[in-house]
C-alpha cells in the first residue's frame, strides 16, 4: 500500500534521511523504531508531506505522492497523528474533530465517522464543548487520534503516541490502536520510542539509524533478536511489563 524507496531528506545543511526504504502492506501495523535523532519522525513527515525529499520515491497505492502538498496526501488517505498532539487548544473538543474533516463533504458520513470515535474515546464525547486547551494529557491524546480519524484515513501515521502518559493511559491508548488495525483493518506506520510496546503492537519493524535502516524484521523475529533486545528494548519492567499485557489482550481477542 505504502512504498519508500531510497529517500533522501534533509532540513536545510542538516541531513535527515539517507537513503530510507521500506514498505507497507494493507492492514499491517509496522513500527519505526531507533534512538532520538534516527529518522523516525522525518520519515513519517516526508510521508505527509510536510518534508519534501531531495531524491527517491515515495508511493501510495502505486501512486507517487513525493511531489504533492499535504493537503492533497490527507484526500488520498493518510493522516498524521503528530508528536506533541498539536491542537488547536483554544477550539473546544468538537470543533478540533469537526476541523479533522475540513477536507470532505459527505455530512452523513462525517457524522458516522464522529460516532465511531466518542465509541473508541467516549471521554471525548464528556468533554466535547470543552476547549482542548483544559483536557489531560491522555485526552489530548486521544483527541489527537480522533481528530485524525476524522479524515477516514486508510494509512494513521502515528508519532511517539505514549510520550508523557501514565502507564494506565498507554495501555488504553495501545488497545484502541490494536482494535482500529482489528476491527476496521486500518494500516498503521508507527514511530514510538519504546520498542517494546511498539512491538508487542506491531506485525513488522524497521530499525533505523542516523537517517538509514539498519535492520527490519518481524516483531516477533526483531523481539527474539537479542542484539536488537540489548541495545534497543532495554530492560525496564514496566515498559516490558505493559508490552507483555499488550500481547497477551491480543491472544486473547484471537
Amino acid at each position: 500500500m505504502l512504498e519508500l524507496e531510497n529517500v533522501h531528506a534533509s532540513y536545510g545543511p542538516v541531513i535527515a534521511l539517507q537513503g530510507v526504504s521500506l514498505n507497507l502492506r494493507a492492514g499491517e501495523i509496522v513500527a519505526l523504531l531507533g534512538a532520538n535523532g534516527a529518522g523516525k519522525t522525518s520519515t513519517l513527515r516526508a510521508v505527509s508531506g510536510l518534508l519534501r525529499p531531495s531524491h527517491g520515491v515515495i508511493a501510495f497505492d502505486g501512486r507517487r505522492i513525493d511531489r504533492l502538498q499535504p493537503e492533497q496526501i490527507v484526500r488520498l488517505g493518510i493522516s498524521q497523528v503528530p508528536e506533541g498532539r498539536q491542537l488547536f487548544t483554544n477550539l473546544t473538543t468538537m470543533e478540533n474533530l469537526r476541523l479533522g474533516a475540513y477536507i470532505r463533504r459527505d455530512g452523513a458520513a462525517v457524522k458516522r465517522d464522529l460516532d465511531r470515535v466518542f465509541s473508541y474515546f467516549p471521554v471525548l464525547a464528556q468533554r466535547e464543548k470543552l476547549p482542548a486547551g483544559l483536557l489531560s494529557g491522555g485526552e489530548q491524546q486521544m483527541l489527537a487520534i480522533g481528530r485524525a480519524l476524522m479524515a477516514n484515513p486508510r494509512v494513521l501515521l502515528l508519532d511517539e503516541p505514549s510520550i508523557g502518559l501514565a502507564p494506565m493511559l498507554v495501555r488504553e491508548i495501545f488497545r484502541v490502536i490494536r482494535r482500529f488495525n482489528e476491527d476496521e483493518g486500518l494500516t498503521i506506520l508507527l514511530v514510538e520510542q519504546n520498542a517494546s510496546l511498539a512491538l508487542a503492537l506491531a506485525h513488522h519493524g524497521y530499525l533505523l539509524e542516523t537517517g538509514s535502516v539498519a535492520y527490519h524484521d518481524t516483531a516477533e523475529n526483531l523481539r527474539a533478536n537479542v542484539e536488537i533486545r540489548m541495545s534497543y528494548l532495554g530492560h525496564h519492567r514496566l515498559s516490558l511489563k505493559l508490552a507483555a499485557q499488550i500481547r497477551t489482550s491480543h491472544h486473547d481477542r484471537r
